[in-house]
């Protein structure tokens, strides 16, 4: 391709509504444009882009067994409120009605559809597994898209399904694609780290996320020092405190009058303790009651892991005025101890604390002395606390380090959840009918090339990855009125491309500034400069856009030292 025949609408000044690397750079670059809030048209250069991660992805599900297919983006809201999701999904489900008033969705994801597919066509045994893909746009109405192509309401993922017979060979067809995700982001190039994570509004049992890590990532993920253990904040778990010590006398409760001490720092100051010595005692509100959920003054309540043990659709923080309705207390002043009409969560370091401060349940008291099981008793005890960077490891109590990642993929086991609400079931060796066993796992393209910018750039632009580069090379003569650089220049775009390096010539009268600020801003891995030299003495400049590393080659060895070069990149 030609740069003066091309779409490269490349910007000198940031766009006023760009946050992030990615936004600002992708627009820049000339590779997307803004349709509406969250909605961007992908131009050539970015569709290069997408084509090659969509290639990528491609082979490595068929590699794996993947089936590609193509399902409807209109779905039915029979569907959805077959499997109960109708009014669960939320508002950030795209919802509309045909002129004969019927309601449809635009497909935020594909379980419901596949899943009743596969009803129809599976009967026994025999005919699974089934690992089936597609690659299509999505649509989620997100609440405040950002960040350009990281939270869009558009977006283009790639989504495969396995159909199995039972958990184990689930745990087959989950390793398949755990194994073919880790391909597709080392191929993309990228460095990223599989996660532990919650399944969300998918649902199932296990999950993992691939994260990109980048600085900008909007995810927090704590992996260990030592060990393969890494998981997202929401899942994140550690070795607990110590346990309770039972040579510690139990002293009696006291109420203590504390005007002004609200947080577990003030407290913790006010009794000259420190802040793992202080129940902290938050209320929240879910969709079916108030919950008391109790951790240690020093640590803070994890909402993903709170929402999973109540088995709640919603989880809020209850208002000032429902605290002091529920509890008789204002906020600040509320405990375990005697609190009524009120299901109570603890976290396992709560029960094993002695001699604890809490809320007296009245304003401006607190209790001293609060001892488990003998002054309150939860109804639940689970871990709900949000782990931190520097805790010990789970799996081998080594110090836990945190990153920022940005996600890119996610499998899930989900095993029975859609089949059992969709009826779709098949029968064994022995003529019984049973469930289908499920998983589904998902990428979004869209955002990986975002990612990769986020990870892969510099005060220039963008550095792509070799292998999804939208050329992996661009031919630059330094003068458009030297014809013999013209000359060496067509020669060299010409055996590139026929040695099989994507390449572009920049063929526009423009100074030679002007076309490497735009190579650079682009991203192209390799820059193959043509001036007077390669006239004079027959060597061209070739640059690595990486590492700024320039060498002079002679113009009858550029095709080698490209092919080469680009093996490293």
């Amino acid at each position: 391709m030609r740069t003066s025949e091309m779409l490269i609408p490349t910007l000198r000044e940031v766009p006023a509504e760009a946050e992030v690397v990615s936004h600002k750079l992708l627009l820049r670059a000339g590779f997307i444009r803004k349709a509406a809030s969250g909605v961007y048209t992908y131009l050539p250069l970015a569709q290069r882009v997408l084509r090659k991660i969509k290639n990528i992805v491609r082979e490595e599900m068929d590699k794996q067994g993947g089936q590609e297919l193509l399902m409807p983006i209109i779905q039915p809201a029979e569907m959805w409120l077959e499997s109960g999701r109708w009014h669960v999904y939320g508002p950030e489900l795209f919802r509309l009605k045909d002129r004969h008033n019927r309601d449809f969705c635009l497909g935020p994801t594909h379980e419901e559809v596949i899943t009743l597919l596969m009803r129809g066509e599976i009967r026994s045994y025999k005919q699974m597994p089934q690992l089936l893909y597609q690659i299509q746009n999505k649509f989620r109405d997100e609440r405040r898209p950002r960040f350009g192509l990281m939270r869009g309401r558009e977006f283009i993922m790639k989504d495969l399904y396995s159909f199995d017979r039972d958990e184990a060979a689930l745990d087959v067809s989950y390793q398949k694609m755990y194994e073919a995700y880790t391909n597709v982001f080392n191929r993309c190039g990228l460095k990223f780290r599989p996660v532990e994570a919650d399944s969300g509004a998918i649902g199932g049992s296990t999950t993992h996320e691939f994260m990109v890590l980048a600085e900008s990532g909007e995810a927090a993920i704590l992996y260990c020092s030592q060990c393969d253990y890494a998981a997202n904040v929401e899942k994140a778990t550690s070795q607990p405190a110590a346990g309770l010590d039972p040579t510690k006398e139990q002293l009696a409760l006291e109420e203590v009058s504390t005007p002004g001490q609200k947080t577990a720092e003030q407290v913790a100051a006010f009794f000259g303790v420190a802040t793992s010595q202080i129940i902290k005692t938050m209320i929240y509100k879910t969709d079916k009651e108030f919950v008391a959920a109790l951790v240690r003054g020093d640590r803070d309540v994890n909402e993903v892991k709170l929402l999973n043990t109540l088995g709640a659709l919603n989880l809020e923080l209850a208002e000032d005025a429902d605290i002091n309705r529920v509890t008789g207390a204002a906020a600040g002043y509320v405990g375990p101890v005697g609190l009524q009409n009120i299901r109570i969560v603890a976290d396992p370091e709560v029960m094993a604390m002695v001699n604890a401060v809490a809320g007296a349940n009245k304003t401006e008291a607190h209790f001293i002395n609060v001892n488990p099981n003998r002054d309150f008793k939860p109804e639940l005890v689970a871990d709900i606390r949000l782990v931190k960077a520097g805790e010990p490891c789970p799996k081998c109590q080594a110090e836990l380090l945190e990153a920022r990642g940005i996600e890119v993929g996610q499998i899930f086991k989900l095993g029975t959840k859609y089949s059992e609400a969709l009826g779709a079931n098949f029968l064994d060796e022995n003529g019984k009918e049973k469930p289908i066993v499920m998983g589904c796992y998902g990428i979004g393209i869209s955002r990986t090339m975002a990612a990769a910018i986020e990870q892969n750039n510099d005060e220039n632009g963008i550095i792509w990855p070799a292998a999804i580069a939208p050329f992996q090379a661009v031919v630059i003569p330094v003068s458009t009125k030297d014809a013999g650089q013209v000359q060496i220049a067509e020669q060299l775009y010409q055996e590139l491309n026929q040695a099989g390096v994507e390449t572009i010539i920049d063929d526009r009268a423009e100074r030679p500034g002007v076309k490497f600020k735009d190579a650079d801003l682009v991203g192209y891995p390799l820059r193959i400069v043509v001036g007077g030299k390669a006239v004079e003495e027959g060597v061209v400049e070739v640059r690595q856009r990486r590492s700024a590393a320039t060498e002079l080659i002679p113009v009858t060895e550029v095709k080698e030292q490209v092919k080469k070069l680009l093996t490293t990149l």
